[in-house]
Parts: C-alpha cells; structure tokens; sequence
C-alpha cells in the first residue's frame, strides 16, 4: 500500500523545488520562474489611467501652440511619431530655442496640473 502511494507522488512538483543554479550560485526555484500576471494587470491599468489623466490635462489646461508642441514632442497626435525640437521647429517655422521655452512652459504647466489633483 505504501508503494502505491509512493508511486502516485513521485513525478509531482513544489513550487520550492530547486530547478537550477543562477550565474552567481545562487538556487533558481519554480517559484522563481512563474510570472505573476496579477501585478503586471494592475500596472497595465494604472498606467492607462495616468496616461488618461494627462491627456485629459493637455487639453484642459494647453492651448495653441504648447498643445502642438507637446502634441508633436511625445508623439500624441494619431498616425505621428516622437519629433525631436528641431524637427518641430521646422514644421511650425519657429526656432528650436522657442521650441524649447513652448515645452518647458507647458510640461511645468501640466506638473502644477497634475500635482494638484
């Protein structure tokens, strides 16, 4: 009887058995090696709730030109990649240095934004 339950548990795994040995000596455990999708959810969801919040700030709180540049800057806009000052500067005839007030001014507006709420 006891050989047959023995038989029953010998392919079973722990989460604690050791599976291996890391670079540095160390004891790589089955626990180790599964990924726990719940953290990365709730990372998923947080993130898209900050990202929602700042877009609702952009359009709350710039207008005009700092919208654009902000807009272009970290590629907001559909169907239009990150665009370096430079390149925004181009676009919208105005020198890189302008650019770059426009975009500290805006980013210091959404900051003061965004910390208030």
């Amino acid at each position: 009887m006891l050989i047959r339950n023995v038989k029953k548990t010998v392919g079973d795994a722990y989460l604690q058995d050791v599976v291996g040995v890391d670079r540095e000596g160390n004891e790589v455990r089955f626990e180790d090696k599964i990924a726990d999708d719940a953290d990365a959810i709730d990372d998923q969801v947080n993130l898209r709730m900050q990202i929602s919040r700042l877009k609702e700030a952009i359009f709350r709180v710039l207008h005009g030109r700092e919208r654009k540049v902000i807009a272009l800057r970290y590629g907001l806009e559909p169907s239009v990649e990150e665009m370096t000052q430079r390149e925004i500067a181009d676009r919208l005839n105005i020198s890189r240095s302008y650019v770059s007030r426009i975009e500290k001014k805006a980013l210091g507006k959404l900051r003061k934004e965004l910390s208030e709420n």
